[in-house]
């Protein structure tokens, strides 16, 4: 067996240690041993991340596209929400995988190719046994493999979605604007369903239908969603073609997920915390844990970012989760009340977890006090029960479902 000693080891190579190679490249951190263990190089479009932030960041060249107004649509009516200083921005992972790339190579780390078998850690250094052999002895871990959380949750939902790049043979999309939520969606019995239009171009767009609920669609399931929110578009199915397919499962739930499973790992993206319980999104604080790991490892100090969310909002989380599951808040009206009832960045930025204290009680006046005050005193019931009695194992999260009309093509516009 051959070793292996560097100063931190990247369990895992998706979009969360994409950003940390990036980041720490930025920061200009030299001389770190880096080893990077995954089985998988990953290149090209594979994903499409969707956030909110102020524009001119280090991201701006890599955007697809960017938005400074949104819509919310209920049956009843049509917002188009100002995002100022604010922008809706989309991101695709091919850019973010070239920008890593190049960071691994003037970083001088070490790309293992073999899975991770085992990371163990006994407080003073981790060794990790890869896949081929190989044993890899460093200070720090940061390990980003999907993960179940530590122990069920009192509510566990997934954001689950299908969307498909259309190709059309005229303009029929708006480039000036995305549709953040369109709720006229056929609701679902238990869960929340919207779709969303994300256009690059005004012949080119992401078409996405996404619940948020328990279980998963069926392949013909997610196919007749999506073609029926086309329809409801008004779009032209001959018009369009399906350039790609894209599919994901993130879970939404309040059970614990630890990112410092032991002295010397740290867990990133879900894993780690990222995935905001009450919506799914994610990008936003995987990249302000990279960020965050650059500037301590920079500085000398260890690599353990801040909590991607603060403990009261993941409170408030569960919560809304309560709520929503128990059908005490329908899901269209309870995002249509914050939208109407606080400006857009307040909201956007609370769903980040960046708002305060007067801010949030601002957002919390905004739903209906009944049904949530209904789900805080069963919250605190059930916080109670748990503690009286063993935890139980969380389920694995499961895959996304995959198909589709057609399988994915390499995307013209990057």
């Amino acid at each position: 067996m051959s070793h292996l000693d560097v100063d931190l080891v990247l369990v895992g190579g998706g979009g969360a240690a994409s950003l940390v190679l990036a980041a720490l490249d930025r920061h200009g951190v030299r001389g770190l041993r880096i080893a990077v263990v995954d089985p998988v190089r990953r290149r090209g479009q594979d994903r499409t991340w969707a956030f909110w932030g102020h524009p001119d960041t280090d991201l701006d060249p890599l955007l697809s596209a960017s938005w400074h107004q949104v819509e919310v649509v209920t049956p009843a009516q049509r917002r188009v929400l100002d995002l100022t200083p604010l922008r809706y921005a989309m991101l695709r992972s091919g850019p973010v995988y070239d920008r890593a790339a190049e960071a691994e190579r003037r970083l001088d780390a070490t790309r293992i190719a073999a899975p991770a078998d085992v990371v163990g850690d006994d407080g003073t250094g981790v060794v990790v046994r890869a896949g081929d052999g190989r044993e890899i002895r460093a200070g720090w871990a940061l390990d980003s493999r999907p993960r179940p959380p530590a122990r069920a949750g009192r509510t566990t939902w997934l954001q689950h979605f299908r969307g498909w790049w259309l190709e059309a043979d005229r303009p029929v999309f708006d480039r000036r604007r995305a549709v953040l939520m369109d709720f006229r969606t056929p609701q679902p019995a238990r869960g929340v369903s919207f779709g969303y239009v994300l256009p690059v171009s005004d012949r080119y767009a992401l078409v996405e239908y996404t619940e948020f609920s328990p279980d998963l669609l069926t392949d013909a399931g997610y196919d007749t969603a999506l073609a029926d929110y086309r329809d409801l578009l008004g779009f032209d199915p001959d018009g369009l073609r399906v350039r790609e397919v894209e599919n994901g499962v993130i879970p939404m739930t309040d059970a614990p997920f630890p990112a410092r499973p032991s002295p010397r790992v740290v867990r990133l993206g879900t894993a780690g915390g990222a995935t905001r319980p009450s919506t799914g999104f994610t990008f936003s604080a995987m990249y302000r844990q990279a960020d965050q790991v650059a500037r301590a490892l920079a500085a000398g100090r260890p690599p353990v970012p801040a909590p991607a969310y603060p403990a009261r909002h993941r409170w408030m989380d569960a919560v809304a989760l309560r709520a929503l599951d128990s059908g005490g808040v329908g899901g269209p009206d309870f995002f249509d009340r914050l939208f109407d009832r606080n400006p857009a960045e307040r909201v956007l930025r609370f769903l980040d977890g960046v708002t305060t204290p007067a801010e949030e009680i601002a957002i919390m006046n905004s739903t209906r006090l009944g049904p949530m005050i209904a789900a805080t005193a069963g919250d605190a019931a059930q916080r109670l029960r748990d503690r009286l009695r063993p935890a139980r194992s969380a389920p694995a999260i499961p895959a996304a479902v995959v198909g589709g009309p057609q399988r994915p093509v390499p995307d013209p516009e990057n």
